[in-house]
C-alpha cells in the first residue's frame, strides 16, 4: 500500500519547515500535444514525473473505493485532469489527483492528464486542500484538521484572504462552525497514536480535543495507560486531565490512576443523567453519542460573541 511521505512528528513541525521551497515560476513544457479542460491546458505527464506533495494530509489507500475507481478509470479512463506545478529538482508536484495516479497504476495506465500551474508554496496549498475537500466525499479526522490548519496558515501567511478572516472563509466552503473548525484544528496536537485512535474510532472527538492539551508525554501515557487497563478515555476524564494540566497539577501517575477508574455501564449512565434529551436524537443513540452532541452544542454556545460564563 502506497504511503504519502511523513516528516516524523508534525505536531512539532512549524508552517515554515513544512511548506518552505525555492520552486521558481517557471512554466512547464509539455511533453505530450496538449488538450483544453475548462479553458485551462491539459498535458498528458508519465506517471513516474509525478510526485506527492512533501506533505499531503489526505490519505491514498488502497481500499475499496480505490478498486472502484480504478475499474472506473479502465473503464472510462481519466474524466477530471489532475493539477500540478513544476519542481525545481525536475518532475511535477501532484497537488490534485493523488488518488487518480494510484487508481492508473494500478490499472496499468501509463500517465496522467494534468493541468500544469506556476503557484507559490500557500496557492499550491490552498489548491491541494480545496480539490481534496471538493473531491473527496468522507473525510478522516485527521485529514479535515490538518487540511484546514493548513488553508488557515496559508490564508494567513501573505494577506492572502482579502478581507474576511481565515476562519470565515472556512465556514462557508466547509459549513462546519468557527468553533468546530478550530477544535478540529486541536487535533493537530495530538501524537500520531492518539490521532490514529481517533480515526479508528477508538478514541471519541471531544474526549481527543480534550487530550489534545495535554504536552506529549503525557498523551503517550495516556495511550499507555489505554493499553494496560483496556479502557478508553471518557469526556469526563479528559476533561478532567485537561484541567489538571491547566492548573499544573497533572503527572502521569494521576493519568494512570484516572484512566484505571471504574465506569459506569453506558446504559446505567444514559438512564440517570440523558434520559430528558432522548427524544431530540434519533433511536438508537447511545449516551455516549447523545453526551458529545450535547457537549459540542454547548461549547459552541458558549464561543457565541456576547455570552459571559458565569463562574
Amino acid at each position: 500500500m502506497p504511503k504519502t511521505k511523513q516528516i516524523g512528528n508534525l505536531a512539532l513541525v512549524g508552517y515554515n519547515e513544512l511548506f518552505t521551497s525555492t520552486m521558481p515560476p517557471t512554466t512547464a513544457k509539455p511533453t505530450i500535444t496538449p488538450t483544453d479542460f475548462n479553458g485551462e491546458l491539459v498535458v498528458e505527464i508519465p506517471l513516474t514525473e509525478l510526485y506527492p506533495p512533501e506533505f499531503h494530509p489526505f490519505h491514498v489507500n488502497d481500499d475499496e473505493a480505490m478498486d472502484r475507481l480504478t475499474t472506473n478509470i479502465k473503464q472510462y479512463g481519466v474524466r477530471e485532469p489532475g493539477l500540478a506545478r513544476p519542481r525545481e529538482d525536475g518532475g511535477y508536484e501532484l497537488l490534485a489527483g493523488n488518488r487518480r495516479k494510484r487508481a492508473c497504476e494500478r490499472a496499468g495506465i501509463p500517465s496522467l492528464p494534468v493541468i500544469i500551474r506556476a503557484m507559490t508554496d500557500d496557492e499550491a496549498i490552498i489548491a491541494m486542500v480545496d480539490s481534496n475537500l471538493e473531491q473527496r466525499e468522507i473525510l478522516l479526522y485527521s485529514e479535515k484538521a490538518w487540511a484546514y490548519k493548513m488553508k488557515m496558515e496559508a490564508l494567513n501567511h501573505n494577506g492572502i484572504k482579502g478581507d474576511k478572516h481565515s476562519y470565515e472563509i472556512l465556514v462557508e466552503q466547509t459549513g462546519e462552525s468557527k468553533n468546530q473548525i478550530f477544535r478540529l484544528i486541536r487535533l493537530t496536537e495530538l501524537v500520531y497514536g492518539l490521532l490514529d485512535m481517533v480515526d479508528a474510532k477508538k478514541i471519541a472527538f471531544n474526549p481527543a480535543v480534550e487530550l489534545s492539551y495535554l504536552s506529549q508525554v503525557e498523551q503517550m501515557a495516556v495511550i499507555s495507560s489505554m493499553e494496560s487497563h483496556g479502557v478508553k478515555p471518557s469526556l469526563s476524564q479528559a476533561a478532567r486531565l485537561k484541567k489538571l494540566k491547566q492548573d499544573g497539577e497533572l503527572s502521569v501517575d494521576m493519568i494512570y490512576e484516572i484512566l484505571s477508574e471504574c465506569k459506569q455501564p453506558q446504559e446505567d449512565k444514559g438512564d440517570k443523567e440523558i434520559k430528558r434529551f432522548r427524544h431530540f436524537f434519533p433511536k438508537g443513540y447511545s449516551a455516549q453519542q447523545m453526551e458529545d452532541i450535547i457537549y459540542s452544542l454547548l461549547t459552541d454556545w458558549q464561543s457565541q460573541e456576547g455570552f459571559r460564563r458565569k463562574l
